[in-house]
Formats: C-alpha cells, structure tokens, sequence
C-alpha cells in the first residue's frame, strides 16, 4: 500500500495534533482493554514524596511500568516488593508526556501462598542473619509480673480473651495500646507500640510494664502479613521488656514471633503464659507449709527418741541427789543450832552493853567529854596563835636584814656597779680596760664611761699657800674617770 502524500493536491487525510493523536491512543486502548489482572514479578520499587509508588511488572520476556496512587496504597493489604510474583488488578492506560503505556494498578495480591511464602523465608534468612532470633538475646518472662502491656486492637475478641483469662488466673494490672492489626497501618501501629511502651521510665505516672504480649487472632497469611514487616520483628527484637507473641492461631508463624522472647500458640495461651494460677500458687503454698509443718514434728520427735536412748545410759536422778541430800540435811540441822547460839551470844553481848547506858551515867559521860573537847579546842586556839606570831616576828627580821643587804642599799653608801656593753657587771679591772665601753650604775641612775686608757691624766695641783682667814675648802675626792 502507498503511502498517501498529505501535501498532494486531492488528498483528504486528517491533520492530527500531537496532543490529539495521544488522546486518540489512550481511548483506543483503554476502551480496548478495560480492568484487567496481570501477572507478574515485581522489578524495581520506588515511593515518591507525595505517596505513590512506581514500580514495574515483567516477566522473561516484557516489562510493563505500574503506577498506584496514595490512596490506593494505603488500601493494599500486601505491598509489592522487589522480586514478588503477584497478580495485579487495574487499568491499562497511557502516559503522554513520555509516550509510553502503563497500567493503573488498584491492588496487588501474591501469585499464590507458594511465591509469598518464598518472599517470606528470603526474609526470615536475612533478619536471622543479623543474629535478630538468636535464643542469647532473648529475656526470660517475670514469674509475676505487676503490670502487663498488651499490643492490640481494642474493639475485637483478642482483648476480652485476654483480660477474662488473666482475671480468672491471676488479676494483674492490664495496659491496653490500640493498633490496627491488619491493613497498610499495622506494621506503623505495632512498632511504634513496642516503642513507646519501651520509652515509659519506672515509677512514672504511667506504669511500666513487666511484660508486653502482641496478639492478633487468626487469618489468612495476607491478613497476619503486617505482623512480618522488617520493622516490627526489628521493634521486637531490640523490646528491652520481654515480649510475648500471639498473632493467629496455633499453625500460624510470623517473623515477630522469632524475635519474641516467647511464642504462645493463641492469645489465650499467652495470658497463660504470662502470669500463674493463683490457686495453684496457694494450693503448693498450703502443701510446703504442711511438709514444712511434717517435717518440723519429725525432726523433734526424732530427736526426742535420741534424747531418751541417751538418758538410760545415764543414772537415775534419784541416785545422783541422794549423797547431796543427805549432806544438806545434817547442814542444816547443825546451821539452826549455830544460828541459836551466835543469837545467844549477840543477846548477851547487848545487853551487857546496855547496862552501861544508864540514863545517870549517859549524861555524866557526855558532859565530861564536852569539857574536855572544849579545853582542847581553847589550847589549840592558843597554841595557834602563838605559833602564827613567832613565824610573822621571824619573817619580819627576814625582811630587814634583806633591805640592809640588798646590792641596791649598798649603792646608797657610795659604791657603783659597772657593765658592759651586755649589761653585764664587770668585775675586774682588766675587763675594764678591755672593755670599748661601759656604764657605771649609781643608785640613782647610770651614767656612760670611756675607758681607763683614753682618759687624760691631770697633774697634781700646786698647794696653794695658806693664809691665816682663808675659808677652809672641802678636800678633793678625786675623779674616777
């Protein structure tokens, strides 16, 4: 077939628009095709900013480009990932700006249990070989906890269960946390649950708990899928409070239920788990106190039986007092006549006492000591005194002999003390003259001196002649310096 010339004159062909021939083709196809289900591995995974996610289906052979609005994803029950086969429901469509084909994609759901279960074992392997399910990590479960945090939704039977099972074992104090168990929101919900119950300090005001149980009924492995989302089993394994896992029922295996301290089969058997019956606590309470009690009464009456083994070994008490009786009998036979006769003689001694005691002679006996007591009294007084004179006459002429003496009464009748530089007395004419220079100490004052060879030598004064009237002149003493 020719090609039609547009430009040829007589031609009749349509001028299309790029925009109305991309138009043209999205109708075309789809009206053609409509919904359709495609099946496919999942290639490459990207979440935009905004919340859609991109990624694309192929197969060995073609690649088709998916795209699933914000909306959309939060409704997918399993989310694609890379390398999933699954089956995905939605609408063939164009993309103009790129002139390319895409499909509008709805939901997703896996190409059957095997391929979802082979995702799900990919994982497992992964996270076990970061050492998240290793048995060394994982904290032993409280015997009686006081207070149990339990992850789950509040308005389903999980909770009841759960609360009436703890109240007919052994009532605790119950924290509830609510989280969505199935959907886009459970994976967000139940991590940030163990999260924050983690983060609540000790005697806060909300209690921490002791242990925290995760529980979920039974379902199908799309609705148990959130409870195998990396960042729950990574919240359970890095739960400082041990953690108990019940998601499903007792065939259904999670990831969290690796990375729980504890797997309880149902949510039931957790509540079991996590606390004892207080009747059987009673019932072994009662049964140690009576073996206790058995053996407390064993034990005396088997020492009593020792006890009187022992004691016919020994002699009768009779037998061992007998000696001892007898001796302390004939004491105290002979004691009452001792004890009489020392009455006897004490009675005599009083009495003989008494008949000195007179009321004559009593008064008579104590004027004369009385007159003597108050002559010695007047003598000691004289005596006293006498004495007290004698000693003051003494210590007077002591007094005056010690003034007529003294070094100082001595310096009155003329005499000097000389000292040294030291102040101290020289006593020598050669410490004089060695001396560089003294004092000389009179009794009224001290006065300083140069010494003996320094001073000059006067020369004897010539006799003056006498006269008949002259007055008589006072004799010279001299000069000591």
């Amino acid at each position: 077939m020719d090609l039609i010339d547009s430009e040829s004159p007589g031609s009749n062909a349509h001028d299309f628009t790029v925009s109305e021939l991309s138009g043209a083709v999205k109708r075309t196809l789809e009206g053609e095709f409509g919904r359709v289900r495609v099946r496919g591995e999942v290639g490459r995974v990207m979440v935009a900013r905004t919340g859609h996610m991109y990624f694309d289906l192929k197969d060995d052979r073609a690649v088709i480009a998916s795209v699933s609005w914000k909306g959309q994803v939060a409704k997918m029950a399993v989310r694609p990932e890379e390398g999933m086969e699954v089956i995905a429901t939605g609408r063939l469509t164009t993309y103009g700006p790129q002139s390319k084909y895409q499909l509008q994609v709805e939901s997703v759901e896996p190409a059957g249990a095997g391929a979802l279960m082979a995702m799900l074992e990919a994982r497992r392997k992964a996270l076990a070989a970061e050492g998240l399910f290793d048995a060394s990590r994982k904290h032993p479960i409280p015997f009686l906890p006081q207070v149990i945090g339990v992850i789950t939704s509040p308005t389903g039977a999980v909770i009841r269960d759960i609360l009436h099972r703890l109240a007919d074992r052994f009532p605790r104090h119950v924290l509830v946390w609510p989280v969505a168990v199935q959907g886009e929101r459970c994976p967000k919900d139940v991590a940030r649950a163990i999260q924050r119950f983690n983060a609540l300090q000790p005697g806060g005001r909300i209690p921490r708990p002791d242990v925290l149980i995760v529980a979920r009924g039974g379902g199908s492995i799309e609705d148990l899928w959130g409870f195998n989302d990396e960042a729950v089993v990574r919240a359970a394994a890095a739960s400082k409070i041990p953690l108990i896992s019940a998601v499903g029922h007792e065939t259904d295996t999670t990831l969290i239920d690796h990375a729980a301290d504890l797997r309880a089969p149902t949510p039931t058997a957790a509540a079991e788990l996590a606390v004892p019956v207080r009747a059987d606590l009673q019932a072994q309470v009662a049964n140690l106190g009576a073996r206790l009690h058995r053996a407390g009464t064993s034990a005396v009456q088997l020492r009593g039986q020792r006890l009187s083994d022992l004691t016919r070994a020994l002699p009768r008490p009779e037998a061992l007092m007998a000696t001892p009786t007898q001796q302390l009998d004939r004491a105290s036979d002979r004691f009452a006549g001792s004890l009489r006769a020392l009455a006897s003689r004490k009675t005599l001694d009083l009495n003989r006492a008494a008949a000195g005691l007179r009321p004559g002679t009593l008064r008579s006996s104590i004027n004369a000591r009385h007159e003597r007591l108050t002559n010695t009294s007047a003598r000691a007084t004289t005596a006293m005194r006498s004495q007290m004179q004698r000693r003051k006459d003494a210590l007077n002429t002591y007094t005056r002999l010690h003034a007529t003496l003294s070094w100082r009464e001595t310096l009155k009748r003329g005499y000097a003390v000389l000292r040294d530089a030291d102040n101290a007395p020289i006593t020598s004419a050669e410490a004089a003259r060695n001396a560089p220079q003294f004092t000389v100490e009179l009794h009224d004052g001290t006065l300083p001196a140069a010494p003996l060879t320094t001073a000059k030598t006067t020369p004897p004064a010539t006799p003056a002649k006498k006269h008949a009237r002259s007055a008589p002149k006072a004799p010279d003493q001299g000069s000591l310096f």
